[in-house]
C-alpha cells in the first residue's frame, strides 16, 4: 500500500467526524482540560498558527492514550474594532488591505463582497474562507470538541461577561476614573495591543516637563532624567517644524503643534492662538526653573516635532548625543548666526555643565564617553549604544555635586524621583505622557496617549495582587524562567482601562454606550468552554446574575437556585480547573497574567489555573512572517503538498514549544520523504508473516533493541510531562531510528524472531508517535492490530525487557567498529586483519576500585597501592587510575555496574563475524598478558572496555 498522505487524511478526517471521535463528556476517568487562545479572525490561518494550535493537540492525545478524558475545545474571539477596521479599509479599496486578502489569504475577488460586514468578514475567516481557521485546524487533524465553539459576540456568552463584570464591581476592582490610556485618533476611543498595526509593545512613559521659561511663556522640555535640570546648557528646536503659542490650562506655552494636541488629548485645557515655524524660536533665550540660568534656543534638525513637546534641552555633559551635537553646533557656529542672527561666539562659548560624579569617568563623562568610542560625528550608528550605556553607568552609580544642595551626594537610582517629585510640589516640573516608539491603530489611525475618563480594573489593587501571586506560586510554567515574568508583571500592573466607546463585544452592563475591550472580555471563557454546548437550551433572558452564581458558586449562593444552572455546575465542575494553558510568551505581560488575576478573584484556589505552556514565534524562510507583506504559508497550501502529518511533524520537530522555530520548504520535504521511509518499512513490517512461538528465538541483538525500546518509551513519556513535544518526537522517531540502523547491520532480518521483533517495535513506536502524527499511525495501527493507535492504550516500560547489560555489552561492540573505522579513515589502511586487545586483569582490577570507591583519583591510589601487585607497578596505575576516573564520572551508576558483569573479550570474540564483515578482514581478539600476538606492541595500551587494537 503506497503512502498517499492526502487520502489517508482525508479519510480519518471523515471518520473522527462521523464518530464524534473528540467530543468530551464526563466520565469515571481523570479529567485533563486543555485550552489555547481562541484565534482573532481579522484574517486567514497561517503555517504560525498552526503550530500555536498543534503543540496542545499533541499534548491532548497523548493524555487520551495515558486514559484520561481530555477536553481540548476552541471558540473565535471577535471582540473589539480589528475586525471593523479591516472591513472599514477593504470598503474603501484600500491597497494594502485587498493585497493582504487577495494575495496573502488567496480571497477570490468575486468573495469579497462577502466581507464587507464585521460579522461575514469574520465568519469568513472563522468557517467559510479556504484559509479559514477551521479548515485548517480540521486539516490538521486537531481533536478538537467542535460542539463547544462560540464567538465572543454571541448573546449567551454576553451574559457570561456580564457576570462577570457585575461581579468584580460589587467586589469594588472595578472603578471610573482618569486614566492615561492608549488612544486612536482615528476612531476617538482607547485601544490595547490586540488593536494596533504598528508598535504592539510600545508601552507610554511618564515624562517629567521642565518648565523653561521667558517671560510668562512657558517652554516645557520633556525628560526621563529630571535631575539632570542643573547640567543643561542650551536648548534645541527643528526649524523646519510647525509650532504653536497656545495656552494651556491658562497659562502662555510654546511647543510643537503636535505637542497641542496630544495635550489637549491629556486632560488639558489647551487654546491655539498662532502657529509658525521652529526657526522663529532659534535665538530665544529660556530661563532655567532650578539655576535661573539663561539658555539660548538653537536649530537642530535631528529634533522630532512629534515627539514629546518639540522643544528639547541639551546636557552635553551627560548626555553623548547632546555633546557631540554641541560640538557641531560650534563648527557651525558662523553659519547658524549668519542664518539666525545668533551671536556665534556665544554658541562656541557654551561649555558642557557636570552635575555628578562617576568613577571611571572624567568631569564631563560624555566627552569621555565619545573619545573612548572614537566617535566624531552624530551619524555615527554606535552613538545611541554608547549613550545608553553612559545613562545606565549613571543611573546606578552617578552621585550629585554638592550644587543639589539637600540631594547632594546621592546616588541617580536612589534620588531620581523624589528630586522630581520635590519640584513638582514646588511648581518646576509638570509630566506628560509619550509613547517610546510610534504607534499605529489596525484601522490605520495615529495612536496617542490620552487621560480619560474610563473605566478601569484595579489590578493594582493589593489584595488582588496578593492572590494572583499565589496563583502564580501554585502554578506549574513552561519553561519553569517564566514564573518571575508573572511575578514582574503582577508588580508593575496598575489600572487597566476595559472599555471602548465601540466595536464588536458585550456591552458594559451598567452604561450601554460602551463596550468592555477584547483584553478584558477574555480572561475566564475558559469556564464557559464547559458549558456552551449545554447552555443553548437554556433561554437568554434567563441567564442572569443569580443564574451565573448558582452554576459558579453553588446552590447556597442563591435564595432560588435555577436547576439547569445547577446542573450545567456539575459539568464545570468536572473539567475545572484549566490543566494546561497555551499560549504566546509576549502574552505574559497582559493577557495570561489577566487570565491568573480573575481566575484568582472569581474562583477557589482548587480551581486555579494548574498549568501554562508559553509558546515562540514562527519565521519562514528566516524571516519573520507577514500577512500584510504576503510572507505566509497558509495550513492548507502544506497539507495539499506534503499532508498533515509531515507538516505537524516538522512544526514539533522544529523547536521545543516555547522556542522560535523557523518553516523551511526544503526541511519540511525531507520531513515528508522521512515519514514515507517510515510507512514503507512498517507495510514491509506488516507484510511479514510471524509464526506462533517467533518470540521465543530472541537472540541477543533482538534484546538489545527491545531494552532500548523501553528506554525511548521512558524519554518519550518523561519529555511530554514537561510539555517538550520535540525531545519526544526525536526520542520515538529519529532517535530510535538510529537503534534500527544499527539493529538492521547486526541482526540476521530473515529470522522469525527478527520479524517478531520488529513487530514488536512498530506496535510500540505507533503508540509513541500517535500524538504526533495521528493520521499515519492510527492506519499502520489499525492494520497492525485490528484498532487504531488512538484506541490503544500509552506504552509502560517492560521491566523485564530492560537490560542495562545488554545494552552495555552491545554498545562495547559499536565503539570498537568506530574505534577501527577512525584508525583506517586517519591511516588510510585497508586492513586484512583486525586485532583487538582486551586489557589486563590487573587493569580491571584498578577500574572495579575506581567504580567502588568513585571518581577520586587519591582515594583510588590509596587503595590500589595496598595490593602488593599494584604497587609494584608505580606509574602505570597512577597514570590509569586517572584515566578511569574520568571514565567513571562520565557514566552513571547503571551503565558501570552493567560493564563490571560483562566479560569483555567474550563480548568481542562473539562478535568476530560481524566485524569481519564489516571490515572484509579477519579479526583476532587477544587478552593483554597471555602471550597475544602483537606485533607493534600494541596490547599494552588497552584500557577496560577501550581495547588497543592493531592493523595489518
Amino acid at each position: 500500500m503506497d503512502y498517499e498522505p492526502q487520502s489517508l487524511e482525508s479519510k480519518w478526517r471523515q471518520r473522527w467526524d462521523e464518530e464524534g471521535r473528540y467530543e468530551a463528556d464526563p466520565d469515571d476517568a481523570e479529567a485533563t482540560f486543555i485550552t489555547v487562545p481562541y484565534p482573532y479572525p481579522s484574517g486567514g490561518m497561517h503555517i504560525g498558527h498552526a503550530r500555536t494550535y498543534t503543540v496542545p493537540d499533541v499534548y491532548a492525545r497523548y493524555r487520551r492514550l495515558q486514559g484520561d478524558n481530555v477536553l481540548f475545545p476552541i471558540a473565535w474571539h471577535v471582540t473589539g474594532t480589528p475586525i471593523i477596521g479591516a472591513v472599514e479599509r477593504l470598503k474603501k479599496g484600500e491597497e494594502a488591505q485587498l493585497e493582504t486578502l487577495q494575495d496573502a489569504f488567496n480571497v477570490p475577488k468575486a468573495e469579497l463582497k462577502d466581507l464587507e460586514t464585521p460579522m461575514g468578514y469574520a465568519r469568513y475567516f472563522i468557517e467559510d474562507g479556504d484559509c479559514s481557521y477551521k479548515a485548517g485546524m480540521q486539516g490538521l487533524g486537531l481533536s478538537i470538541d467542535w460542539r463547544r465553539e462560540f464567538t465572543t459576540n454571541d448573546d449567551r456568552y454576553s451574559k457570561f461577561i456580564t457576570w462577570q463584570y457585575e461581579t468584580l464591581k460589587e467586589r469594588g476592582l472595578l472603578e471610573k476614573g482618569l486614566h492615561p490610556v492608549n488612544y486612536c485618533t482615528n476612531e476617538e476611543q482607547p485601544v490595547t495591543a490586540h488593536d494596533l498595526l504598528e508598535g504592539e509593545d510600545a508601552e507610554f512613559q511618564e515624562f517629567t516637563l521642565i518648565r523653561f521659561s521667558s517671560g510668562d511663556t512657558v517652554y516645557p522640555m520633556a525628560t526621563l532624567r529630571p535631575e539632570t535640570v542643573r547640567g543643561v546648557t542650551n536648548a534645541y528646536v527643528n526649524p523646519e517644524g510647525a509650532y504653536v503659542r497656545a495656552t494651556v490650562d491658562g497659562e502662555e506655552w510654546v511647543i510643537s503643534t503636535a505637542a497641542a494636541e496630544k495635550f489637549e488629548l491629556q486632560d488639558r485645557d489647551v487654546d491655539v492662538h498662532e502657529e509658525f515655524p521652529g526657526s522663529e524660536l532659534v535665538g530665544d533665550t529660556v530661563s532655567n526653573p532650578i539655576t535661573g540660568d539663561e539658555v539660548v534656543v538653537l536649530p537642530a534638525d535631528f529634533v522630532d516635532p512629534d515627539n514629546a513637546t518639540g522643544v528639547v534641552m541639551s546636557v552635553p555633559a551627560h548626555s553623548p548625543d547632546d555633546y557631540v551635537a554641541l560640538e557641531e553646533a560650534k563648527e557651525r557656529a558662523d553659519e547658524i548666526a549668519a542664518e539666525y542672527g545668533i551671536d556665534a561666539d556665544a554658541i562656541r562659548a557654551i561649555e558642557p555643565v557636570p552635575i555628578l560624579e562617576i568613577e571611571g569617568y572624567g568631569e564631563i563623562p560624555a566627552a569621555d564617553a565619545v573619545a573612548a568610542a572614537g566617535i566624531d560625528s552624530s551619524d555615527d550608528p554606535d552613538l545611541e549604544d554608547v549613550t545608553a550605556d553612559l545613562y545606565q553607568d549613571e543611573f546606578v552609580s552617578g552621585k550629585l555635586l554638592d550644587s543639589y544642595g539637600d540631594f547632594a551626594g546621592e546616588v541617580i537610582e536612589d534620588v531620581r524621583e523624589r528630586f522630581r517629585d520635590h519640584h513638582r510640589e514646588q511648581g518646576n516640573f509638570d509630566l506628560m505622557y509619550e509613547f517610546t516608539e510610534e504607534v499605529v491603530c489596525r484601522c490605520g489611525g495615529d495612536v496617542e496617549v490620552a487621560q480619560q475618563d474610563t473605566w478601569f480594573l484595579r489590578y493594582n489593587d493589593e489584595a488582588w495582587r496578593e492572590k494572583t501571586r499565589q496563583a502564580v506560586a501554585n502554578l506549574e510554567c513552561i519553561p519553569e524562567n517564566t514564573r518571575e515574568q508573572y511575578d514582574h508583571t503582577i508588580g508593575w500592573l496598575e489600572e487597566w482601562p476595559c472599555i471602548r466607546n465601540y466595536g464588536l463585544g458585550t456591552r458594559l452592563p451598567w452604561d450601554d454606550e460602551f463596550v468592555i475591550e477584547p483584553l478584558s472580555d477574555s480572561t475566564i471563557y475558559m469556564a464557559y468552554y464547559t458549558i456552551a454546548h449545554r447552555i443553548q437550551d437554556v433561554p437568554v433572558e434567563d441567564l442572569n446574575r443569580d443564574f451565573f452564581d448558582a452554576l459558579f458558586y453553588g446552590e447556597d449562593a442563591v435564595d432560588d437556585p435555577d436547576e439547569r444552572a445547577l446542573e450545567l455546575r456539575e459539568e464545570w465542575e468536572h473539567w475545572y480547573p484549566v490543566d494546561v494553558r497555551c499560549s504566546a510568551n509576549d502574552l505574559i505581560q497582559n493577557h495570561l497574567t489577566f487570565f491568573l488575576y480573575h481566575h484568582a478573584e472569581l474562583f477557589d484556589p482548587e480551581n486555579w489555573p494548574e498549568g501554562i505552556t508559553v509558546m515562540g514565534m514562527g519565521l519562514l524562510e528566516g524571516e519573520k512572517m507577514s500577512s500584510s507583506k504576503g510572507h505566509v504559508i497558509l495550513p492548507g497550501e502544506a497539507i495539499e503538498k506534503f499532508g498533515a502529518d509531515t507538516t505537524r511533524f516538522f512544526l514539533l520537530n522544529s523547536a521545543e514549544p516555547w522556542q522560535d522555530y523557523d518553516w523551511r520548504e526544503e526541511l519540511v520535504g525531507n520531513t515528508h520523504d522521512q515519514l514515507q521511509r517510515f510507512w514503507n518499512r512498517a507495510q514491509e513490517t506488516i507484510a511479514r508473516d510471524v509464526p506462533d512461538g517467533a518470540g521465543d528465538d530472541r537472540k541477543h541483538i533482538d534484546r538489545w533493541l527491545l531494552s532500548k525500546l523501553q528506554a525511548t518509551i521512558e524519554d518519550a513519556t518523561a519529555a511530554l510531562d514537561r510539555f517538550e513535544t520535540r525531545t519526544a518526537s526525536q526520542a520515538a522517531f529519529y532517535n530510535f531510528e538510529e537503534h534500527l540502523k544499527w539493529y538492521r547491520r547486526r541482526a540476521d532480518l530473515d529470522r522469525p524472531g527478527a520479524a517478531w521483533t520488529l513487530r514488536a517495535v512498530l506496535r510500540t513506536r505507533l503508540r509513541l508517535l500517535a500524538p504526533f502524527v495521528p493520521f499515519m499511525t492510527n492506519e499502520l495501527h489499525e492494520h497492525l492490530t485490528g484498532e487504531p493507535a488512538e484506541e490503544a492504550a500509552w506504552p509502560e516500560p517492560d521491566p523485564e525487557l530492560q537490560s542495562p547489560v545488554t545494552e552495555a555489552r552491545e554498545q562495547l561492540v559499536e565503539d570498537v567498529l568506530d574505534d577501527v573505522n577512525d584508525i583506517v579513515d586517519v591511516t588510510g589502511t585497508d586492513p586484512e586483519t583486525v586485532r583487538i586487545y582486551t586489557a589486563a586483569d590487573w587493569k580491571h582490577t584498578v577500574f572495579e576500585t575506581v567504580r567502588e570507591t568513585g571518581p577520586d583519583v587519591g582515594a583510588v591510589m590509596g587503595k590500589v597501592m595496598q595490593r602488593d601487585s599494584l604497587r609494584e607497578k608505580g606509574d602505570a596505575v597512577n597514570d590509569l587510575a586517572q584515566d578511569l576516573v574520568e571514565f567513571v564520572r562520565e557514566r552513571d551508576d547503571e551503565t558501570l555496574s552493567a560493564l563490571a558483569e560483562l566479560d569483555e573479550q567474550a563480548v568481542y570474540e562473539q562478535a568476530t563475524t560481524f566485524l569481519a564483515d564489516e571490515f572484509d578482514a579477519d579479526v583476532e581478539v587477544y587478552a593483554e598478558g597471555h602471550d597475544p600476538v602483537d606485533p607493534d606492541d600494541k596490547a599494552g595500551q588497552a584500557v577496560p572496555f577501550r581495547p588497543a587494537i592493531h592493523l595489518e
